[in-house]
């Protein structure tokens, strides 16, 4: 594991302070996640993720914008346009079901990546840093829930 000073605490764990998923965590164990990340960065129009893909992680945006498209009919349309700070895949944390959509860089895009294999060996090794997220992504699958059920409520599905 890598040690920081203070200046690089701050310049290294900055990306992951601005993602709403590590929000409860505190420096120390912002510096546990850091270690497992991955990052990824990615051009205007192209695909992070296909309809279809086995899902292996989660993803983070740190610059850019990323648009997320189901394909229904031959044509695909937008589900949602997501910024910095924002997480999407997130459903690959808790299984490997095949992606429900496409992902797609809107523009060029820095993206941190956090694999379901990682965050299993998480739950062993710190079990309360895996509890943080985890009560994290709950919170923000019931929020997308949330906007799922108005947004079919406006369109009288329910």
């Amino acid at each position: 594991m890598r040690f920081f000073g203070r200046d690089d605490d701050h310049a290294a764990l900055q990306p992951l302070r601005q993602i709403k998923l590590f929000s409860s965590l505190t420096a120390r164990e912002l510096k546990v996640v850091y270690g497992l990340r991955h990052e990824r960065h990615y051009l205007a129009g192209e695909i992070v993720f296909d309809q279809g893909d086995e899902g292996q992680a989660i993803y983070a945006i740190v610059e850019g914008e990323v648009e997320i498209l189901r394909a229904e009919g031959g044509s695909p349309h937008r589900l949602a346009l997501l910024a910095p700070g924002e997480v999407f895949g997130e459903l690959a944390l808790l299984d490997q079901a095949p992606r429900a959509a496409q992902a797609r860089a809107l523009s060029d895009c820095r993206l941190v990546v956090f694999f379901r294999a990682d965050f299993m060996s998480l739950l062993e090794t710190h079990p309360k840093i895996a509890s943080k997220i985890a009560l994290a992504l709950a919170r923000h699958l019931g929020g997308r829930l949330r906007q799922a059920n108005a947004g079919a409520r406006q369109e009288g599905h329910l």
